[in-house]
């Protein structure tokens, strides 16, 4: 379109009675309306039209009574409707190549009231007859896409004459779907036309395979041969099949009161209802609070361990539902309640009385999410167990002190622990001397370890034979040190819990050993074991406990003397 050019309305009116070009079915002082279709005509200066701010040839659709075109430097004259009810005379032409207009206001029409929808250059004034009841009404009344549709016109009245069909919320060009004249039945589309449209004799609006997009507000404009427009407005929504939804999350494994739940409903549909569900029922009450306005995005900040689990989203409207697959949620926590068991029963911070010789079990649990890694430590030391659990196979003064439980979350980052102690039972404190190995061959180590030797204790001495001083092997002092006695022959060593090393064992260190000990109290006890030293038998890698001589085995024995 070139620079100054607009359209006219494609409902435009006959000129009056013996004015050029009237029709002679008009009567006297009134106007006709007339289908014109789409023509250009070329638009003046704005200030042509003083007081009203229209063109002389309004390039917004109005009712032109009549205008006739000039040639090059000749005139030309237009009457048409203005906001104010006015009907105008223009005179208008073009002279040595610039536009030029002048402006007559004549008369105003005493039984037509105006009303303006909307605003902007391309608003149509609505010439209204005020007794109008214009209703629509949708067949069928929930239409999914693809449907057939009408717009059902009631209440129309009078002898019509054209139909204005408007999807939008004004009377506007743009909104435009057709105008349909009832006489000729010949409709023209608007700009908003879709292809689908078609207008009915009696004004109704088919649309053929509505889709989402049809939804909105429709106008309806009626004009009749007083000039009187009607208008009826209805709404349409079409729904669409939903499309299964998806549940979009920031992230399905969360630390507890530290991360923040972000959930997405993600869908095609823009318009359709939202709703969650929280393994298979409804949101708890604390979740629904972070719900956005639209309900399609779900936030929790500082997530809870009871929120974990299944989370779904679901899309709907009137004619249609579609539920998201689950999304499964993970929050970790712990390690907490950290203690230890013994036999099902909790024994933290206790402590543990166990009989010599006994097994003992000890057992770590926790509240925690993942299950935690555990260490266990005696008396500050580590043990290399890692597992849930400990166990004292056979229970003796060795194993008395604290042991210690750490759980360890490697996804929360955090720790907890828990600490029994365990004892001897007093009836347990009755000594023994255990060889380790029991039966240990000529060139090996032995420890004769002594089992529930006194706690009180204040010396202890060992023997080779009787107890008697020059059998003595070593002494040890209340000072924690060790002395070598007379019979020392420099492979024996003593321990502080009274346990006695023999290194490099041959033959004559087969025989009668005694234990000496001495309490703070003053209380006196005597111990005997007796080693037996087995011979290698050469070639056969297995103990030989007999010599032989000829064809006669003997026992071997230790040399005379040993242990008188």
């Amino acid at each position: 379109m070139e620079k100054g050019e607009g359209l006219l309305p494609l409902v435009s009116t006959l000129p009056r009675e013996g004015s050029p070009g009237h029709s002679a079915g008009g009567k006297p002082g009134q106007y006709q309306i007339r289908a014109l279709g789409t023509k250009r005509v070329r638009r003046l200066p704005q200030e042509a039209c003083p007081g009203h701010g229209l063109w002389p040839v309004p390039a917004t659709p109005t009712l032109v009574l009549r205008q006739t075109e000039p040639s090059p430097n000749q005139e030309g004259e237009s009457e048409h409707w203005d906001f104010n009810a006015t009907i105008s005379k223009t005179r208008f032409g073009v002279k040595d190549g610039a536009d030029w207009a002048s402006l007559e206001r004549q008369r105003k029409s005493p039984r037509l009231g105006v009303r303006t929808q909307g605003a902007g250059p391309d608003v149509l004034p609505t010439f209204l007859n005020v007794g109008a009841e214009i209703s629509i009404t949708l067949e069928p009344a929930q239409p999914t896409e693809g449907d057939n549709i009408t717009l059902v016109v009631h209440g129309l009245s009078g002898e019509l004459l054209a139909y204005n069909w408007y999807a939008g919320p004004t009377l506007s060009v743009s909104y435009l779907v057709a105008s349909y004249i009832v006489s000729t039945g010949d409709e023209t589309p608007g700009p908003a036309h879709t292809g689908r449209e078609a207008v009915r004799p009696d004004g109704s609006l088919d649309i053929q395979g509505v889709l989402p997009r049809h939804s909105g507000t429709y106008i309806l404009q009626t004009y009749n041969r007083q000039f009187q427009t009607e208008v009826g407005y209805g709404h349409m929504q079409v729904y669409e099949i939903l499309a299964q939804p998806t549940v979009l999350a920031n992230s399905t494994a969360l630390v507890e009161r530290r991360d923040t739940l972000r959930l997405m409903c993600g869908s095609p549909s823009t318009t359709a209802e939202v709703r969650w569900f929280f393994n298979g029922g409804a949101l708890p009450v604390a979740l629904r609070l972070g719900l956005s306005p639209d309900g399609r995005v779900l936030a929790r900040h500082g997530i809870r361990r009871e929120e974990a689990g299944a989370y779904q989203c679901e899309v709907w409207n009137p004619v249609s539902v579609s539920r998201s697959e689950p999304i499964n949620l993970t929050v970790y926590f712990g390690p907490e309640r950290v203690a230890i068991l013994q036999d099902s029963t909790t024994r933290t911070g206790c402590t543990i009385k166990v009989d010599f010789n006994t097994s003992l079990t000890l057992w770590c649990v926790s509240r925690s999410c993942p299950e935690p890694e555990y260490v266990w430590a005696f008396n500050g030391q580590a043990l290399k167990n890692g597992q849930d659990h400990v166990n004292i196979s056979s229970m003796t003064a060795a194993q008395e002190g604290t042991y210690t439980c750490i759980a360890k979350n490697t996804k929360t980052l955090l720790s907890g622990s828990a600490s029994v102690v365990v004892k001897l039972s007093a009836a347990a404190v009755a000594m023994m001397i255990v060889p380790v190995p029991t039966k240990p061959m000529e060139g090996q180590d032995v420890t004769l370890t002594v089992q529930g030797y006194p706690k009180d204790l204040l010396v202890y001495a060992w023997y080779r034979g009787p107890a008697s001083e020059p059998n003595r092997l070593l002494s040890q002092l209340p000072s924690g040190t060790w002395i070598a006695g007379p019979a020392h022959t420099g492979r024996e060593v003593g321990f502080p819990n009274c346990s006695l090393l023999v290194q490099k064992l041959n033959l004559t260190d087969t025989g009668r050993y005694t234990l000496k000990t001495v309490t703070l109290q003053g209380k006196t006890e005597t111990l005997e074991v007796e080693l037996q030293v087995a011979r290698e038998c050469v070639g056969k890698g297995k103990a030989c406990p007999f010599l032989d001589k000829g064809s006669q085995k003997e026992p071997l024995l230790p040399p005379s003397g040993w242990g008188t």
